[in-house]
């Protein structure tokens, strides 16, 4: 730990991230949020255009910034992006795990490959991003690490039907308290952020239906949706030094919705 990290534990100056995800969402708002605090910023993201747009807007910000097309699906995508990053920065100090997607089918109807799809983003993605990433942090013998769960691992949402994003989130709960105890005693720390209904593309859809608006915010003793910023702000913390005796940490950010 250096000496401005003990001045002000959250400062990243110096360091490297990279945010799956990374051209909307949490995790846009997670890469801008990380880019004040300092870091350099690798944007990971499917979608070039999105990619391209937050890389830039990381850059606004005056800290370097690179896209990197990548298929959190596919191992061999997940490898091409940690190498590409080193190539460029030499090395990498934190990953947030943003990248997601649901599906809202009645488990009845789920076709196989909409099950198979949000397993393979949610969960798998995250693994193999973790285990690329956890591989050059471990060679230092410093990193963190922090996976963009939700309250959804810990409650069943109501009234939409979506069983694979449950299951995929709670795996990824229990995957990242894994990882935490394998990797406590090398330097690598991995904690998860649990959002609740955040102002997101994906919640906003879910927002147009009156149903699901009234009993979502009828259980948020809040009254409200979250913003990003409030799950980015989250993520700066357990990336940040400021939360160096936290790991297998499921850091939940909902409104109150759980506690219900």
């Amino acid at each position: 730990m250096n000496d401005l990290s003990l001045n002000n534990p959250f400062d990243l100056s110096g360091r490297v991230a990279i945010v799956t995800g990374g051209g909307g969402g949490i995790g846009l708002e997670a890469a801008r949020t990380l880019a004040r605090a300092g870091a350099d910023v690798a944007i990971a993201e499917i979608a070039s255009g999105p990619g391209a747009a937050a890389a830039d807007g990381v850059r606004a910000l005056g800290r370097a910034s690179l896209q990197v097309e990548t298929d959190v699906r596919l191992p061999a995508s997940v490898e091409g992006m940690v190498a590409r990053v080193m190539d460029t920065f030499g090395r990498i100090d934190i990953l947030v795990n943003s990248a997601g997607i649901t599906v809202n089918v009645p488990a009845e109807e789920m076709p196989d490959d909409a099950w198979l799809r949000v397993l393979d983003v949610n969960l798998n993605g995250v693994f193999w991003c973790c285990r690329a990433v956890g591989r050059q942090m471990l060679a230092r013998g410093r990193g963190a690490i922090v996976n963009i769960a939700s309250m959804s691992g810990s409650v069943v949402n109501w009234p939409q039907p979506q069983a694979a994003y449950n299951a995929s989130k709670a795996a990824v709960v229990m995957l990242t308290k894994s990882l935490a105890v394998e990797w406590a005693g090398r330097g690598v720390r991995v904690n998860s952020v649990s959002p609740g209904y955040i102002g997101t593309e994906m919640t906003q859809r879910g927002m147009s239906r009156a149903d699901w608006r009234e009993a979502w915010l009828e259980r948020t003793p809040l009254g409200r949706v979250g913003d990003p910023a409030d799950v980015a702000r989250a993520v700066w913390y357990l990336a940040s030094e400021a939360s160096a005796f936290a790991t297998g940490t499921d850091l939940i950010v909902d409104g109150g919705y759980t506690s219900c």
